[in-house]
């Protein structure tokens, strides 16, 4: 991938993935965190930083317009890290080519015990949904877990609207779970 498209994957994949500067699941949580004084503060990445991505196996097919990363991935920028067992990029078909970077990345598929850090906030999910088409994201799971010290939202899947800044925890039949550490407050 050329630099361009590297550092726009990479700060919508973890910028999504961790959340943006204000997480807003429903009125209910907006109000917990309110009084808890807990903000989750989303992570800020540098262009400029170099990514790293290893794996055991890379499969690029431009016929299909696809890079498969598969086993054991790892994608590292600056202090913050994603694994997963396996990674997808789909790439637009626009006339350029996966092998060299001269395509567009449609959407990113994640899977097998995905797990995403940065500095000061986690995530884990079965699996990840980055489409950057629409700038939604969404990690899903049975159990979704996305924490900021001992601050924990969990439910089974977590959708982040990139455009707007806010995001959804369903429960899937379940119920939602939260977790505020008064402590946490400024």
């Amino acid at each position: 991938m050329n630099a361009g498209i590297r550092n726009r994957f990479w700060a919508v994949l973890l910028t999504a993935a961790i959340v943006t500067p204000i997480v807003v699941f429903n009125p209910i949580v907006v109000q917990a965190q309110q009084k808890a004084g807990s903000r989750l503060s989303g992570l800020s990445l540098s262009g400029d930083e170099p990514i790293q991505i290893e794996s055991d196996k890379l499969e690029v097919a431009d016929e299909n317009g696809t890079a498969t990363f598969t086993g054991n991935v790892k994608v590292v920028q600056g202090n913050t890290l994603m694994q997963s067992g396996n990674m997808v990029v789909h790439y637009a078909r626009d006339g350029g080519t996966a092998s060299d970077g001269s395509s567009q990345i449609d959407r990113i598929d994640v899977d097998g015990k995905v797990y995403i850090k940065s500095e000061k906030q986690e995530a884990t999910a079965d699996r990840g949904v980055f489409n950057m088409k629409t700038e939604i994201v969404e990690l899903i799971g049975k159990r979704v877990v996305l924490s900021e010290g001992k601050n924990v939202f969990v439910g089974c899947k977590l959708t982040v609207f990139m455009k707007t800044g806010e995001a959804k925890l369903d429960s899937c039949g379940g119920r939602v779970r939260i977790q505020l550490d008064p402590k946490s407050r400024k």
